[in-house]
């Protein structure tokens, strides 16, 4: 497993914590999701094997956030 921390703006309420946990929770590899809401941070757990980091800030992104 690899652990990576992604900045993320934009998030601000409950809906948001709950649409990044629960679209990249979704996908093929990953762990685990942590959103921490007051410092816009996502801790995201994975399996290199099957998703790449790419493919994590692209999800978010697509859920209306900016990814550093």
């Amino acid at each position: 497993m690899e652990n990576v921390t992604l900045s993320v703006s934009g998030m601000s309420c409950g809906h948001c914590v709950s649409s990044v946990e629960g679209s990249v929770g979704k996908l093929d590899g990953v762990e685990q999701v942590k959103v921490h809401l007051q410092s816009g941070k996502v801790d995201v757990s994975f399996d290199a094997d099957k998703v790449t980091v790419a493919t994590i800030k692209e999800t978010i992104d697509d859920q209306g956030y900016d990814v550093d």
